[in-house]
């Protein structure tokens, strides 16, 4: 059923009808400098859509397993979770990264400084850790092109520091589909270092057939006052998901039958995926003189996956099919130093920023049969040996003035190089030697108008031109079932404009609003996705277009309200010809000019209000909205829209001056409504649909002392 725009539109009309109630309001959001923008300043002033969003998993009952859980009421970004932990969450920035079938694809990820993306432009977000985090930054627009290589966005996630006053917290939480997680989480200061470390387990059988996952994580972040403004941060996590099952895409018959169910391939093969992650950053920052600060970044981490796929036998009797089972073992790391420097010129004070740094990733890639004689689902022979390498140098600057009493003028420069290379260790007399490497480079420019009316206004418009290269992901395998790297693949350039407003209504009420367009020419979309392996192309135009709304704030004595609305127009401009299988030698199936991009809906939004606050109860409404989304380049195949609501309560009662215990109850989906959570796109085989879950029930108790 098409979804009324009009329920689209709940963030929106919150956000109107609430407006007055908080002129009244006399509390104070606290002020909180935010370092995506690389700029010392409040969000107000930041010339771009950034949207801060404080981390707070146990205020609303949630476990704190996903992104989408603290995303609520942010505009532009979409997160998926698609209930399946084979493939990670699916997230998207104003259409960027929709096309991804797994991981993140054309945003930039961060942990406390330190990348989450690997320097091909592929990220993943599952050893996010909430229990230490105090906010995630969420940078839109053209700004984010200073990010480089995939820049569509930016998500940083922030750990807090150590309190003054130890402090631990001891968690479980249980719930439907036989869910449980466990944690613990201390923080505090030991004479010049504060800390904050948390571990955590997940278990869950899943919503859907064949769709157990247990993922184990731990984090630590630890900061040491060197004394004289110098300053070091440790940042260490560590990812351990030993098993995580897929139960794949579902047809629309099936979806229609038995929504729970997995994919009979996934039975057959039992596909499966297990990752194991580690990874270690350093941050040292210290003054320059009076008037700046030097900032060196150093990490290295370790990331090793088998992943078990559903190719048919049949099809790896191709001497030259690089098999069913997946496992590349990846060593990356990298550096970056940045100056940033502060003064005054004509009578207006300015921040300088100028960087560098450089990333590598080194990658040997294994893939094997998915079956022994008979026996499926098992690693048999060897049928790929490879090293996937990439190098990446990049510099940057950026200047803001502040030139009149109403005016500012941000100007930002890139340049990124990024090289590719791969040499082939399976070579036979049916498979030759693919080795091969190719090379991107790209300057990309940005600049931003902010004008002042107000102390409590501010409208910018905006200018940025960005960069994708092709990931590895991406490169694997070619559409004409050749073997070797699709090389063909050109990088994706594109050019963005936002017009934006930010209003502080009053010191406990903001809201933003903002109209942006990116033209991308050379699109890297889907070509096909078959049995869980995709092959890419480019399409020589696409647009994506609309409008963002949000606010966040109170409207009443303890009732507060945060809301978001995205309406979104992502079209290929230009006409080609795609394939519906693969191998594919010649694309011939046309697709016209106009066409809606798969993987995002028209219209998206969410809301979540709150009462509570200092209250010893606390209770919370979230609801969830999005139009029909297409899971084709033909638009044949599509999900349709829904609205969801989530309801929770949390109790806290003190056991002594520094010790409480607070119970959680969350239902999600109250209304038990069966509908698509994500789709696969252009999937070769019609298995589209990936269904979300009915009714669901989370209990939780927390210890802290």
């Amino acid at each position: 059923m098409q979804l009324p725009r009009v329920h689209l539109m709940i963030g929106a009309v919150c956000m109107a009808s609430c407006s007055w109630m908080a002129c009244a309001q006399q509390s104070t959001l606290p002020t909180v400098q935010v370092n995506a923008s690389r700029l010392d300043m409040p969000p107000l002033d930041v010339p771009a859509a950034l949207s801060v969003v404080k981390v707070a998993p146990a205020e609303v009952g949630n476990p704190g397993v996903n992104l989408s859980e603290v995303l609520v009421g942010v505009p532009g970004i979409l997160a998926r979770d698609r209930q399946n932990y084979a493939q990670d969450e699916q997230i998207s920035i104003r259409g960027f990264g929709s096309r991804s079938t797994f991981g993140v694809r054309s945003i930039r990820l961060y942990v406390d400084g330190v990348p989450a993306t690997l320097p091909d432009g592929q990220g993943q977000v599952s050893h996010f850790d909430f229990d230490v985090a105090d906010r995630v930054e969420v940078l839109r627009g053209p700004y984010s092109v200073l990010y480089g290589n995939a820049a569509g966005g930016v998500v940083q996630l922030w750990s807090a520091p150590g309190t003054a006053t130890p402090q631990t917290t001891l968690g479980v939480y249980a719930g439907s589909n036989d869910s449980f997680r466990y944690l613990a989480d201390t923080r505090g200061t030991v004479g010049a270092m504060d800390y904050n470390v948390a571990a955590s387990q997940f278990l869950s059988g899943g919503y859907r057939d064949h769709s157990r996952v247990n993922r184990q994580t731990a984090h630590a972040r630890l900061g040491f006052d060197l004394g004289q403004g110098q300053t070091l941060t440790l940042v260490m996590n560590h990812l351990d998901q030993p098993v995580a099952q897929d139960p794949m895409g579902l047809t629309k018959a099936q979806l229609q039958a038995d929504p729970r169910q997995a994919s009979p391939a996934a039975e057959q093969f039992d596909t499966r995926k297990s990752t194991r992650q580690d990874q270690l950053g350093l941050v040292y920052e210290r003054p320059s003189g009076d008037d700046g600060q030097w900032r060196a970044m150093v990490y290295y981490g370790q990331r090793e996956i088998t992943q078990y796929q559903s190719i048919p036998v049949a099809t790896q009797a191709n001497p030259l099919q690089p098999g069913g089972v997946v496992q590349p073992d990846t060593r990356y790391g990298g550096a970056d130093v940045r100056w940033t420097h502060r003064g005054d010129w004509l009578g207006g004070d300015y921040e300088f920023v100028i960087g560098g740094g450089g990333d590598y990733q080194r990658q040997h890639r294994l893939g094997y049969e998915n079956f022994v004689g008979d026996t499926l689902g098992v690693k048999g022979a060897l049928r790929r040996d490879e090293d996937d390498n990439v190098n990446n140098v990049d510099a940057y600057a950026q200047w803001y003035w502040h030139f009149a009493p109403a005016w500012a003028l941000m100007l930002g420069l890139r340049h990124d190089d990024v090289r590719f290379s791969e040499h082939d260790y399976y070579v036979t007399p049916s498979n030759p030697d693919d080795s091969g490497n190719v090379n991107y480079a790209a300057t990309t420019p940005v600049a931003a108008l902010q004008w002042r009316p107000g102390d409590k206004l501010r409208l910018y418009t905006s200018y940025g031109e960005g960069f994708e290269t092709p990931s590895y992901n991406e490169l694997g395998y070619r559409s004409d079932g050749e073997p070797g790297l699709a090389f063909n693949l050109r990088p994706a350039r594109s050019r963005n404009v936002e017009l934006g407003v930010k209003w502080q209504a009053t010191q406990a009420l903001a809201f933003n609003a903002a109209l942006f367009r990116a033209d991308t020419r050379d699109e890297l979309a889907i070509d096909t996705s078959v049995n869980g392996r995709t092959t890419y192309r480019n399409v020589p135009k696409a647009r994506r277009q609309g409008v963002e709304l949000s606010m966040d704030g109170d409207i009443a004595p303890s009732w507060h309200l945060i809301a978001g609305y995205t309406h979104l127009q992502a079209q290929f401009r230009s006409s080609f010809l795609t394939c519906t299988a693969t191998p594919c030698a010649t694309p011939n199936v046309p697709v016209r000019a106009g066409s809606r991009m798969p993987g995002v809906p028209e219209d998206y939004g969410s809301l979540l209000l709150r009462h509570g606050g200092a209250a010893r109860w606390s209770q919370g409404i979230t609801l969830t909205a999005a139009a029909p989304t297409t899971a084709n380049d033909f638009g044949t195949a599509r999900a349709a829209g829904y609205v969801v609501a989530d309801a929770d309560v949390t109790y806290t009662f003190p056991l002594g001056q520094a010790t409480s215990v607070q119970l959680s109850a969350r239902v999600n989906n109250l209304a038990d409504h069966q509908y698509v959570g994500s789709v696969i796109v252009n999937d070769g085989n019609g298995r589209y649909y990936e269904p979300a879950p009915g009714r669901t029930w989370m209990f939780g108790a927390r210890l802290v002392f």
